[in-house]
C-alpha cells in the first residue's frame, strides 16, 4: 500500500482505483478534489457509489467520511444524484 492509504477511509481498493485513474500522490488527490476523483472513478466503474464519493471527501479533509458536516454531505448527495 502507499501513500494514499495513509489517509482516513483509503483502503487498497480504492487507493487502486486512484491509482488507475491518475491519482497515486495526497496532494494529487487535493489538488483533483474528491468530486473529479471520484468521476474519473466512475468513468471505470459503474458502481461507484456515494459511500465512495464521501470516503474520498473524508480522506481529503481528514476525517473518516461518516463525520463529515451535514452541509459537506448534502452536497455530496447533490453531486452524486446529478452525476450517476
Amino acid at each position: 500500500m502507499g501513500e494514499l492509504s495513509t489517509l482516513p477511509n483509503i483502503a487498497a481498493k480504492l487507493e487502486a482505483q486512484l491509482s488507475d485513474v491518475g491519482i497515486t500522490t495526497i496532494d494529487e488527490l487535493k489538488r483533483v478534489g474528491s468530486r473529479e476523483a471520484w468521476l474519473r472513478i466512475l468513468a471505470h466503474d459503474p458502481s461507484a457509489c456515494i459511500m465512495r464519493l464521501s470516503a474520498l471527501e473524508g480522506a481529503i479533509q481528514g476525517v473518516r467520511w461518516h463525520y463529515l458536516d451535514e452541509d459537506t454531505k448534502k452536497s455530496l448527495k447533490e453531486f452524486y444524484r446529478q452525476n450517476k
